[in-house]
Parts: structure tokens; sequence; C-alpha cells
């Protein structure tokens, strides 16, 4: 067991570190896939980080100009 801890990292620095060349082909239905989801991906992360960043900034805003804020839609004013 003890040889074991130190022969698979071994082995997965020198299968890492090998110069070989992998030569694959991604067609186009896979490529469109892995873009479409990366894109959804980033999408996803940028409004998430906007909307945590922008609703506060809203809040303050609304705060300091004084506006009270619009009622929803079905509530009395």
């Amino acid at each position: 067991m003890r040889a074991l801890r130190f022969h698979v990292p071994l082995a997965a620095a020198l299968m890492l570190l090998s110069p070989e060349a992998a030569w694959g082909y991604v067609g186009p239905g896979g490529g469109l896939t892995v873009i479409g989801a990366a894109l959804a991906l980033v999408g996803g992360v940028v409004l998430g980080v906007l909307g945590f960043v922008w609703y506060p900034l809203k809040r303050v805003f609304r705060a300091v100009s004084g506006k009270s804020p619009a009622p929803a839609e079905g509530e009395d004013a």
C-alpha cells in the first residue's frame, strides 16, 4: 500500500508531462454543444453577479434620491 502512494502520483505526473500529441476531432454537433454550454455558463455567472450587485445598489440609489419604490402589480398604492 505504501508503494502505491508513491507510484500513482508519479505515473500520473509522467503521463501529464509526456510530449505525445493527442490528435482528436470534435464534430460540429459536439462542438456547438460545448460552445453553447460554455456561453450559458458564462452568461449565468455574469447575470448572477450582476443581480447580486445591482439590486442592493438600486435600493441605495432609491434611498439617496428619496423616491419610494413603485408598487408591485396588484398592490394598492
